[in-house]
């Protein structure tokens, strides 16, 4: 009941009861009609009363859930743990039951509307969990990830429920159906936060990593179908349910018709109604309808509406483009907006002053224990009789331990069902944010795998000498960066001698909207699909241009890879991709792209970035492409003969320019190359102003010349290559006849040094203008955009083991006096910190130093073919 007068919201009083379920609010239901005294054309409809609390509710979950996230975040705590958090905040025991949060942030009143709002949330994230879960990915294929899915499953069912029964651990009158919402809540494991984890930690692509995320989906899918089971078992009132087998029955006849009807269904109209890969909004309404009369359905079979949602995530084609428009469409207003109404549910029904009434304090540190070291113990045990490595098996039972959405989902299922009342239910919550403060961080510090060392010569494009097999790494980040690397793969001559083999990466920065899927991306492990019947997504059509350089040649071999990782990592992934395969050159996009007027746009910093710590860590060559249409240039002449593109090599010294030389050479050969290679040699005037520059250019002259005489004495009789030597007497003659050069001849390309480290008196001058470092002083030049308006350009850093420890310490002495200043690095969306790093060591050591024991973190990516 209320005192004083309903239109009055300062005097709202409430009675209230407290029972083992929570609490027992009267109030007068007029108050939800009248709020003020009404006047004119106002109306005193419930909308007009609640939805100004509903949009103070919405901004105070997503204040309260984005603070807590990003102050979570860099002690490398997952997101559950900002969401249990975010929902304790506004417990009775800590906000819930102060008189302003009660009148004018929670009311009792209003809590209703709060509640149908977080459960139709709650909904659609479970149908997002559907939608990025592939199927296709569960090939079972060794024992010991079944064998441990199963053993954690039924060990931790039988814990659970003596834990439950368990003496001083809440009302001494137990609810018999609890035991099941309990015991799972307790097994369950999490599949996409499991995955981001190990993606954090880099520990994808380990054997560790890989038995754990099987183990996991696994375990998630078996505990789907408990869940089912425990929907169906029991009614409202948390008794058994006399119409159990009926609901079995109807829900078994969904799941059917979600495999025989509802998908192929999907995938006839959109055969039907999607043209040339353009979908329209009206097919994402059409499938956001779907999921809530799915779940309208499976409710109305005796079982939560989010099986039906669940079960309809499953059934969109995993091929289809729709997939990442309903991402798109829907996960940031989802988990950003909705979900953390979500969180204060759980938050609001949760009391630990109420919980310490009838829970002793040292059985809730047992039960808490027990839960978390249950798994722990049941994996070391499982890997004695499997032969794993004890290290091995404590990190795959702490994994194990990974919670998330879904636990909170059964806990909230049982409590719906009065199956748990307030002590149990939130004596699970706080057992599961503990598990869930432990697991990363535990991880973070105590696992580090054997770090493998990985010896071979051939580092630099120079040792190769066209006789071996020319092993590169090409890299992209977007599609229209393919165009630029496969043109320059096809010229640079691939031969029986010396094969061209290609490892194609697409980096993909892992944001909050990575699903799981994608992070563990293996074509390996999906059926052959027809290619030419589906819509493909990004990844799909950048593998596919690179695959379709092999299909004419047989010196040329490619493979696809996908690569999810923070961009603050995203090199480690990188450089270590480069030693596994034994790669002698990595090509990477210039992070500024070709705009319509022909001039350069402003680019991704992310991924200069990016560019800059490959160059500084890389364990070979590198080349950095500047791409200005070099796929735009005509392949046939006016006579229907190939046309023939022009190279141009700018030799200034040094061991990049050297290199430089080493990849436009392996071009020679090929019909529609022609080479020029332009020395530039300082003339008398430079040598006597550059006083110790001058010094170091004589020491590497004696090089530069015998590399030199080696290309011009095998290269003498071949009418396509050209070499000129320009005297210069310092940077702006240097420009002067490069200037020169590109008005008399037109190249399409231009191949120089980085010039790392190395001065010349041919470039006087020209460093105070340079604005890309990582370009070197002539690439930056020919890369701007008032210089030439259509050649490409690629600069060369030759991989240098001394050159790159010095890089590597340089950088990490700009990080740690950034970092003392104050001055904050750029984090990713989901606020993903890098990984610390040792400033007395190289990110990896060269082939020339001697074995040891480090460790460095594996990388992860995902093999397309």
């Amino acid at each position: 009941m209320t005192s004083g007068l309903p239109n009055s919201t300062t005097n709202t009083a409430y009675e209230i009861d407290v029972s083992r379920f929570g609490k027992i609010v009267c109030y007068d239901q007029s108050l939800l009609f009248e709020k003020r005294e009404q006047k004119g054309w106002e109306s005193g409809s419930t909308l007009a009363s609640s939805l100004p609390f509903f949009i103070t509710q919405l901004f105070v979950a997503n204040l309260s859930y984005r603070v807590i996230y990003y102050l979570t975040r860099p002690l490398y705590l997952p997101p559950f743990v900002a969401q249990i958090l975010c929902g304790l905040l506004f417990s009775p025991s800590v906000l819930g039951n102060s008189e302003f949060i009660v009148q004018h942030v929670f009311p009792y009143r209003f809590t209703m509307v709060l509640e149908t709002f977080a459960n139709l949330a709650l909904v659609y994230n479970i149908f997002l969990l559907g939608l990025g879960m592939d199927l296709r990915m569960v090939r079972i294929t060794e024992a010991k990830p079944v064998i441990i899915a199963f053993a954690g499953l039924l060990i931790a069912l039988p814990v659970g429920v003596f834990l439950y029964y368990l003496p001083g651990n809440g009302d001494p009158e137990k609810i018999t159906s609890g035991c099941v919402f309990w015991s799972l809540a307790l097994a369950c494991t999490n599949f996409p936060d499991l995955a981001r984890v190990l993606a954090d930690l880099k520990l994808l692509r380990s054997d560790m990593g890989r038995t754990a995320m099987c183990a996991a989906i696994i375990t998630d899918l078996c505990t789907w179908v408990l869940l089912v089971f425990a929907f169906a078992s029991f009614n409202k009132a948390g008794t058994w349910n006399q119409m159990m087998p009926w609901v079995i029955l109807t829900t078994f006849i969904f799941v059917l018709l979600c495999i025989y009807v509802i998908r192929p269904g999907i995938t006839w109209i959109f055969a039907k109604t999607v043209k040339a890969g353009q979908v329209g909004d009206t097919h994402v309404w059409f499938i956001l309808g779907g999921v809530v009369l799915c779940g309208l359905i499976t409710d109305a079979c005796g079982v939560h509406s989010i099986t039906g949602a669940f079960l309809f995530g499953l059934s969109i084609p995993h091929d289809h483009i729709i997939r990442n428009m309903i991402e798109e469409k829907l996960h940031d207003f989802l988990s950003g907006i909705l979900m953390p109404l979500f969180y204060i549910i759980c938050g609001l029904r949760a009391d630990i002053g109420y919980m310490l009434r009838f829970t002793d304090k040292f059985i809730l540190v047992l039960v808490i224990c027990s839960s978390f070291l249950v798994k722990i113990v049941t994996t070391v045990v499982v890997s004695l009789f499997m032969q794993m490595p004890t290290r091995d098996a404590l990190a795959i039972g702490a994994l194990m331990n990974t919670k998330g959405t879904l636990s909170l989902v059964v806990l909230n299922a049982g409590r719906d069902t009065k199956a748990l009342d307030s002590p149990m239910y939130t004596h699970m919550t706080i057992a599961l944010l503990v598990m869930s403060l432990v697991v990363e961080p535990l991880l973070a510090v105590a696992y580090k795998p054997k770090k493998r060392l990985v010896h071979y010569k051939h580092r630099t494009v120079q040792k190769i000498k066209g006789e071996t097999e020319f092993r590169v790494l090409a890299c992209v980040h977007i599609l229209p960066n393919v165009s630029g690397v496969t043109n320059l793969l096809q010229v640079s001559n691939p031969t029986k001698q010396s094969p061209l083999n290609v490892f194609a990466i697409h980096l993909v920065e892992l944001t909050g909207r990575t699903t799981a899927s994608l992070l563990i991306m293996n074509d390996e492990n999906k059926p052959k699909a027809n290619f030419s019947d589906r819509v493909r997504a990004e990844s799909d059509q950048i593998a596919e241009s690179f695959e379709a350089m092999e299909v004419n040649n047989d010196a040329m071999m490619v493979q696809t890879i996908t690569a999810v990782s923070p961009y603050a990592t995203m090199h480690e992934d990188i450089c270590a991709l480069a030693e596994d395969k034994r790669v002698c050159f990595i090509i990477l996009p210039y992070h500024k792209h070709l705009t319509p007027d022909g001039r350069m746009g402003e680019g991704n910093s992310s991924h200069a970035d990016i560019n800059q710590n490959v160059l500084n860590h890389a364990p070979c060559s590198v080349g950095i492409l500047v791409d200005r249409g070099m796929a735009m240039v005509r392949s046939e002449s006016f006579h229907g003969e190939p046309n023939k593109r022009g190279v141009a090599m700018l030799f200034v010294g040094g061991p990049d320019d050297r290199e430089a030389l080493s990849y436009a050479w392996r071009m020679v050969g090929q019909h529609q190359i022609n080479l020029t290679v332009v020395r530039f040699v300082p003339g008398r005037e430079a040598l006597v102003s550059a006083g110790k520059v001058a010094a170091e250019y004589e020491r590497e002259k004696q090089v530069d010349d015998e590399c030199i005489y080696e290309f011009n004495f095998k290269t003498m009789n071949d009418s396509s290559v050209k070499y000129i030597e320009k005297v210069v007497n310092d940077g702006q003659d240097t420009i002067s006849t490069i200037r020169e050069m590109e008005d008399n001849n037109s190249y399409d390309l231009y191949v120089v040094g980085r010039g790392y480290n190395s001065d010349s008196p041919v470039t006087a001058g020209l460093n105070d203008w340079s604005s890309s470092p990582e370009l070197g002083t002539i690439g930056d030049t020919l890369a701007s955009s008032n210089f030439t308006m259509h050649a490409s350009v690629l600069v060369i850093q030759q991989f240098s083991a001394v050159n790159r420890q010095a890089a590597a310490a340089a950088a990490a002495t700009t990080a740690v006096g950034a970092m003392a200043g104050g001055v904050g690095n750029n984090q990713e969306a989901i606020g993903i910190v890098p990984k610390k790093t040792h400033d007395d060591e190289p990110f990896m050591k060269s082939m020339y130093e001697e074995d040891g024991d480090d460790e460095e973190e594996e990388h992860h990516y995902g093999i397309h073919r």
